[in-house]
């Protein structure tokens, strides 16, 4: 191993992995509105209305929840919409990360650190710029989340062609 591959994953190597769970991300999300349509009984058109009145992940994912809990809603379907939110949900926590962050990193572009953009507050004072490195096992953990959302994703459109979801 070279002393610039110990040194972690270059720049870009970072930059395309966020792109693609972003991508990956954005594109599962969406599926919330053929859910949405499904569940609430209207077309493609007013679910796409309803998901962009919606402007957070938790929102769009707190009305797919209770829209599934209403009553006389089939367990088998519910308890399938639950587990595909809560997985969603779980993945958030990584892209969130990657997405409010500024990133930091030598001249070479290796050495690459997120710095939090949030502040937390404690009880005498603040907190704020928490920094992680990128290092491989960061990389892998990235690599592991697009995976499971690809899967989540494919997941949720086989529970949309089989409840006959509107498309």
């Amino acid at each position: 191993m070279t002393p610039r591959e110990a040194a972690g994953p270059g720049l870009d190597a970072v930059l395309l992995r966020v792109g693609k769970l972003n991508y990956t991300w954005t594109n599962t999300e969406s599926l919330l509105i053929h859910l949405i349509a499904g569940l609430t009984g209207v077309g493609k058109d007013v679910a796409v209305v309803i998901f962009l009145t919606l402007n957070t992940t938790r929102a769009r994912v707190d009305l797919v929840n209770r829209l599934a809990k209403m009553p006389g809603r089939d367990r088998t379907l519910r308890d399938r919409v639950l587990d595909c939110t809560g997985s969603l949900l779980k993945e958030s926590a990584l892209r969130n990360r990657y997405n409010h962050c500024i990133y930091s990193f030598d001249p070479d572009g290796q050495q690459i650190q997120t710095i939090m953009m949030r502040i937390q507050d404690r009880k005498h004072d603040i907190k704020m710029g928490k920094t992680q490195q990128v290092d491989a096992d960061e990389m892998e953990q990235i690599d592991q989340s697009i995976a499971r959302l690809d899967a989540l994703n494919r997941q949720i459109w086989g529970m949309v062609a089989e409840y006959g979801f509107p498309v």
